[in-house]
């Protein structure tokens, strides 16, 4: 019998994505999670937009602006050309700026973290356990 050794788990940091329809009344919901983990130089984020929530909290939210903003986070985690200013920096510092708090309809949540193998698949996760 040969022993398999456990994949090597490395620490990530997270953050929910929160939509704040209404600032002046701070009622929110998930919309997505943005995942890093320095050990892989990973940053992603999965979002996603409910729009029955969103329209309980405010029937003349902007559904629209809303999915323009959380695509821009989705390009500013890809990096590159799409990322604008953020496109040549690394996957920590876009991080970092994307959790920078932030008073507008999408807002990001506390930093939380946790060990992991695979980011990739933490993110996805993450979603369907905080957002969905």
């Amino acid at each position: 019998m040969t022993e398999q050794s456990a994949p090597e788990r490395h620490v990530f940091e997270y953050a929910l994505v929160r939509v704040v329809p209404r600032v002046e009344r701070g009622e929110q919901f998930n919309a997505g999670v943005v995942v890093y983990c320095r050990a892989k130089s990973y940053v992603g984020v999965r979002t996603h937009l409910d729009e029955a929530k969103l329209r309980v909290l405010d029937p003349e939210a902007d559904a629209d602006g809303i999915r323009a903003a959380l695509g821009a986070v989705e390009r500013i985690c890809a990096g590159g050309e799409a990322a604008g200013q953020a496109e040549r920096d690394e996957a920590g510092r876009r991080f970092r700026w994307l959790i920078a708090p932030r008073s507008t309809v999408v807002q990001p949540g506390p930093v939380h973290t946790g060990l992991t193998a695979d980011p990739t698949a933490e993110a996805d996760r993450l979603l369907d356990l905080l957002v969905r």
